[in-house]
């Protein structure tokens, strides 16, 4: 299997996952990178999976399905364009020989929901749109503070080697502001450094994996406590995990 960041508009990643001959496809906002690549190597579109429903993951749906034909699957609490497959958390799909399990994440959006598949090649594979990103999280336009952190334990207690494929070039903005919580983390320095080196080649800073996530993302950091002095320094008394979740995104919103 060859898994390829497809970038579209300023920082969007369109993963295309493919075994020489069939492939499929996560969040197309936009039509135009997808079928160029679909025709330099040669590739039939099987499958089409949608996390969420905002324009820049969905643009490019209804122009693949009309020239390929591929089935479109994506959350049953959101409108994504017809016709499609609804899911819902626990659910399993199989595309391209691999099962995928989908995981309810609302937060960004109400009905989110990411695909993971505990074996790709040798190593799980986690497509979790908007919920998780390199260094951060994403911003709650629909959902609660609760719902968020929920979703984000969720992915957290994945395997330790999942690669995870944010829909986002956002790694060194978030990076910089995980750098302001957490200025004494080493793995986070370390880390900054190397994401620095990729972009200047011109390079992605994606996927991730969970262990290094773990490492270095306040979002998945927030009950640390270098973490919850930091918030609390920043905002006041805090209150509980929930309320220093609340008071991270809002210092990261303000940032």
């Amino acid at each position: 299997m060859e898994l390829i960041p497809l970038p579209a508009f300023n920082d969007n990643y369109l993963w295309l996952l493919h075994d020489g001959r069939d492939a499929l496809v996560v969040d197309p906002g936009d039509a135009g990178p997808v079928q160029s690549a679909l025709q330099h190597w040669g590739l039939a579109l099987r499958g089409i999976l949608v996390t969420h429903h905002h324009g820049d993951h969905t643009g490019g749906v209804a122009a693949l399905r009309q020239a390929t034909g591929a089935t479109v699957y994506g959350p049953a609490r959101e409108a994504i364009p017809q016709p499609v497959e609804s899911l819902r958390g626990g659910q399993n799909i199989c595309l391209l020989d691999i099962d995928w399990q989908v995981i309810d994440v609302p937060g960004h959006t109400a009905g989110h929901i990411a695909y993971y598949t505990p074996d790709v090649d040798g190593a799980p594979l986690l497509f979790c749109g908007d919920t998780l990103f390199s260094g951060g999280c994403g911003r709650l336009f629909e959902g609660t503070p609760a719902q968020m952190l929920a979703s984000l334990d969720q992915l957290a207690a994945l395997p330790a080697n999942t690669r995870v494929c944010c829909a986002h070039e956002y790694t060194l903005s978030n990076l910089r502001f995980a750098a302001a919580v957490e200025p004494g983390n080493a793995a986070l320095a370390e880390y900054a450094r190397h994401c620095q080196a990729l972009r200047a080649q011109g390079l992605p800073t994606l996927p991730s994996t969970l262990a290094t996530e773990r490492a270095i993302n306040p979002f998945l950091r927030s009950r640390e406590p270098t973490v919850v002095r930091a918030v609390q320094a920043h905002a006041g008394a805090a209150g509980g995990d929930i309320a220093v979740f609340a008071a991270l995104r809002e210092w990261k919103n303000q940032f």
